[in-house]
């Protein structure tokens, strides 16, 4: 493989990659990821020893050690355009040699585990509870400008999707990628289990009505009502799709858990959810380290 070239694979001038700011031995095998950046010392505070701490812009990471686990904490920002520059530079410090540019012979595979704050779209999946995604359904068009992505890519469920909701030709296609069985198992009695809706806004594109019409005013009861063999859509949020359809293209396992702080079927709401948080930050460490 010839080396990438500069205005590809930046390197700054500390050898720490571009965005992240942070170089390959800060990088440990399992990363949390979080789109607060606040969350990053939420979840660090639980270490027992720290031995990475970088900031550059919203990216927060810390590297340390829970119950005898390396762990890296990692804030990525809201969006999947964030997660795109996330997801590439964290598969650029475990598989590139960032010296020469060029991609390991031997793949080393990450376990990436994102904590986030939801709302719920069904009246009987409260809040005050986690959700669990097994599946994310992107809304967004990132997955599209990589080739070969339709091939991790649920085509069942894009097809039964694409044909209950009479989806409109002048939005992107929305596509389904599933998570990585192993973490979805770990931590499925945790949780509600089902496919978590990525969209590419907060206002119009998950169905708030302000000021700005919406395009279309049921889109919500759309993705409520969907169910294929058994599969429902349970919650809102605006990043698991990018990594979860970046992960399977990368080869690295992916789990999203999201704290349920809203419930859009019957207008609840936990304007304080700082608990909610904190309990399912000691899940996830607990979970990931027994």
């Amino acid at each position: 493989m010839k080396p990438l070239a500069e205005p590809d694979l930046i390197v700054n001038a500390d050898g720490s990659v571009y965005h992240l700011c942070m170089k390959p031995e800060n990088l440990a095998d399992t990363v949390i990821v979080v789109g607060d950046p606040q969350r990053v010392a939420e979840i660090s505070d639980h270490f027992n020893h720290i031995d990475h701490h970088r900031s550059n812009r919203e990216f927060i990471s810390v590297t340390g050690n829970y119950k005898g686990q390396r762990i890296t904490a990692l804030s990525t920002g809201i969006g999947t355009d964030n997660c795109d520059i996330v997801m590439h530079e964290l598969d650029i410090l475990a598989n590139f040699d960032l010296l020469t540019r060029v991609k390991k012979e031997v793949h080393r595979s990450l376990t990436i585990i994102r904590i986030g704050t939801s709302g719920s779209i069904q009246p009987d999946v409260p809040v005050n509870c986690f959700g669990l995604s097994t599946h994310a359904l992107g809304l967004d068009n990132l997955m599209y400008f990589y080739r070969d992505s339709e091939r991790i890519f649920d085509r069942e469920l894009n097809e039964a999707f694409a044909k209950h909701t009479s989806w409109p030709d002048h939005l992107s296609r929305p596509y389904f990628v599933k998570g990585a069985d192993r973490l979805i198992d770990k931590f499925r009695a945790h949780a509600t289990a089902g496919i978590t809706v990525t969209a590419p806004g907060f206002y119009g594109p998950q169905g708030r009505f302000l000021r700005l019409p919406l395009a279309d005013s049921g889109m919500i009861e759309k993705l409520r009502t969907f169910n294929h063999q058994g599969l429902r859509i349970i919650n809102f949020e605006m990043e698991t799709s990018a990594l979860y359809g970046l992960g399977a293209l990368m080869g690295h396992e992916m789990v999203t858990l999201c704290a349920l702080i809203a419930n859009r079927a019957t207008g609840a709401y936990i304007p304080d959810h700082k608990r909610l948080i904190a309990d399912l930050i000691k899940l996830v460490l607990d979970t990931i380290t027994n």
